[in-house]
């Protein structure tokens, strides 16, 4: 019992809750806007520890990466790239095996919800590693950034993802188009987000708020404009 009270399992704690708290508010978010219907928590709770699986994945290929371009010139840019198109694939692979034939997908919405929710898990994983090895002075600056900016790419990647499942019932062109698009986007907007963090903290600021409304306008229209698929 003692050790629940020990100086070092409160700074434990405190290092979990400010890992993991800012991707719990954007998934309540996200769950509670004014969508067609709401999925059982069960499912949701899932998709969230997927997200982890997606993190594991992402981190294994991701070293494989790093070993194999290790003899080559690589410039940042490039590096942004294989990043962007490691994380989101993996998010994407994990997003379509658990629910593309979930007999709960029933609208539009519902692919920006799972998509969050998965990306989220991703989130709040790699945040933990960061808060763990960095300290809590990353955890604001990730808490503002760096989670928030997942649900972005979520938010697009599910947008076109709830499209591509609607339109695999009647028009497969269409579909496969919507399935490259909800990949290929949120990896330009990632690789976007990482070339941009590099550049002065206030420019950098100044476009990620501005991305943020757009992306937090998106999900609102999204919800309100909801149909099934």
């Amino acid at each position: 019992m003692m050790l629940f009270f020990s100086p070092i399992f409160l700074i434990l704690l405190i290092y979990f809750l400010a890992a993991v708290m800012p991707a719990i508010m954007l998934v309540n978010y996200a769950n509670n806007q004014p969508s067609l219907h709401h999925q059982p928590r069960g499912v949701m709770m899932h998709l969230l520890w997927s997200g982890v699986i997606a993190a594991l994945i992402a981190m294994v290929l991701e070293w494989i990466m790093q070993y194999a371009v290790s003899g080559f010139r690589i410039n940042t840019w490039q590096l942004y790239l294989f990043v962007g198109l490691i994380e989101e694939g993996a998010k994407l692979y994990i997003l379509k095996k658990e629910t593309w034939n979930s007999p709960y997908f029933e609208t539009r919405y519902d692919g920006i919800l799972y998509a969050v929710f998965v990306s989220l898990g991703f989130a709040a994983f790699e945040n933990i590693k960061y808060v763990y090895a960095y300290g809590l002075d990353v955890a604001v600056s990730r808490a503002l950034l760096a989670i928030p900016a997942h649900m972005a790419f979520a938010v697009l990647m599910g947008m076109f993802y709830g499209r591509a499942r609607g339109a695999a019932y009647h028009n497969h062109f269409t579909a496969s188009v919507y399935g490259v698009l909800c990949y290929i986007v949120p990896v330009a907007l990632h690789c976007a987000y990482d070339s941009t963090a590099s550049i002065e903290t206030m420019p950098f600021i100044l476009i990620v708020i501005v991305i943020y409304f757009i992306i937090f306008k998106l999900m609102k229209r999204e919800a309100v404009s909801d149909r099934f698929v």
